[in-house]
């Protein structure tokens, strides 16, 4: 059995669904299809949300009328027959009906969460309408009866196994399944959700629990590009990559996969295909357990760094200090990018500033505290390029008109990261397209 994602672009217009039902059905192996909301419902969503936290309920009614009609013109298009017609139409309104009612409710992130479901329980709804009207047997698989998080916002891999592979065994019968991607329940039992690009952890996790043959990513570009296709003009797909350098690239930016949705896979080394649904007939890019090849495949760039600088000649020679710093972090689970030390200085990157005052306030004992903004960590990622000729020559030649502020090499063989202000992001990526990869 393998497991196809398509995300919003991918089932954004009704001819889009119509081309993805086609895809599914290619081929005869048994498969588990997991959707993304309709691209734009999920902000929409978040929108209306934010209207009714903050005692705006009029304006939120407004974008909950906004949102159904483009729903009720979506259903126009997507199926034909009156029959189904009907049945698309009672699921839209069934679903703004809920809206509307909240609307009177007293909000909380429960009720948000609920809120944020709606996307992707639409999205699976009308797609299996539409399946029912082209007469293609299938299954609709209720994310909410199988996909779970812990009390610390972790997916329980062994219970979504278990609960999985016991709906499966009821519907022997059925070859075809279609869920939701995104969202989930927590600890408590409530609706939930993975965060944003939870779809995809959605296909990695259920790729680990049945042990799928493959998990596919369906999107609108043809697979991992070595460079930013929207700041460079010219880049190409990358054919292969180890769960290692997708990792890597995912972590530091690139935008076609969620970083959280490697591990599962890489785990339980189920390969992963990053495809376009554009272009169904393109190679795409496979990332398993190997390689592929040695050297610089890709670069990468990650925004909103914030850079923090702690000086203190107490530092000198001084056992502990730097468990004593990386400790702060920890307490306010704020994950470092990078790190740098010297006999009086150690500098670390991080990239959220919900806890940044209380984060200071600690470190404020050990010495002087400078903080800087609007960073971007480039990642120039690779098998083994720490111990590839040239790269280091290669990286800095091309960089030279442009000012570093920290580099981090050695740390992992698939990375060396570079952070530089935000406002050199863009040249410093057609530069490195230039120096490394020989593309204009």
């Amino acid at each position: 059995m393998k497991i196809m994602k398509f995300g919003g672009t991918s089932v954004g217009k009704p001819e889009r669904m119509h081309q993805v039902s086609e895809l599914i059905t290619k081929e005869k192996e048994e498969k588990i299809v997991v959707l993304s909301a309709l691209s734009g419902t999920t902000n929409a969503l978040v929108e209306i949300g934010n209207s009714i936290a903050t005692g705006e309920r009029e304006q939120a009614k407004q974008q909950i009328e906004k949102l159904e009609k483009h729903y009720q013109s979506f259903i126009k298009e997507l199926v034909k027959k009156e029959e189904f017609y009907n049945k698309a139409k009672a699921i839209v309104a069934e679903h703004f009906e809920f809206l509307n009612i909240i609307l009177k409710i007293s909000f909380s992130e429960a009720l948000n969460k609920d809120i944020l479901a709606q996307g992707e329980l639409l999205s699976t709804k009308l797609f299996s309408v539409y399946l029912d009207e082209k007469g293609i047997d299938h299954m609709l698989l209720p994310a909410l009866e199988f996909m779970s998080i812990d009390a610390h916002d972790e997916p329980q891999i062994g219970s979504i196994k278990v609960k999985l592979t016991q709906l499966l065994k009821q519907h022997k019968d059925k070859s075809l399944f279609i869920t939701q991607g995104y969202i989930c329940r927590n600890a408590r039992g409530e609706v939930d959700n993975l965060k944003r690009g939870g779809s995809d952890y959605t296909a990695s996790l259920i790729a680990a629990a049945i042990n799928a043959s493959v998990c596919e990513i369906w999107t609108d570009i043809d697979g991992m590009h070595n460079n930013d296709p929207r700041v460079v003009k010219k880049t190409v797909p990358i054919e292969q990559l180890s769960f290692e350098e997708a990792a890597e690239l995912a972590y530091f930016g690139a935008k076609i996969l969620h970083p959280a949705s490697i591990w599962p896979a890489q785990f339980y080394k189920v390969p992963v295909k990053l495809l376009n649904t554009m272009q169904p007939e393109a190679k795409g890019t496979l990332i398993t357990g190997q390689a592929g090849s040695v050297g610089v495949k890709a670069v990468a760039a990650k925004d909103g760094i914030i850079d923090i600088n702690i000086r203190s000649s107490r530092m000198l020679l001084a056992y502990g200090f730097l468990r004593k710093i990386f400790e702060v972090f920890e307490k306010y689970r704020t994950s470092i990018d990078m790190i740098t030390t010297s006999e009086v200085a150690v500098s670390v990157t991080i990239d959220s500033d919900t806890n940044l005052k209380s984060i200071l306030k600690e470190l404020e004992p050990f010495g002087t505290v400078e903080v800087e903004k609007n960073y971007t960590i480039i990642s120039v990622v690779g098998n083994e390029i720490a111990q590839t000729e040239d790269v280091l020559s290669k990286l800095f030649t091309a960089l030279t008109p442009v000012p570093v502020r920290m580099v981090s090499y050695g740390g992992s063989k698939h990375n060396i990261s570079l952070l530089i202000h935000s406002s050199h992001k863009t040249k410093t990526l057609q530069l490195l397209n230039r120096g490394l990869f020989g593309l204009e």
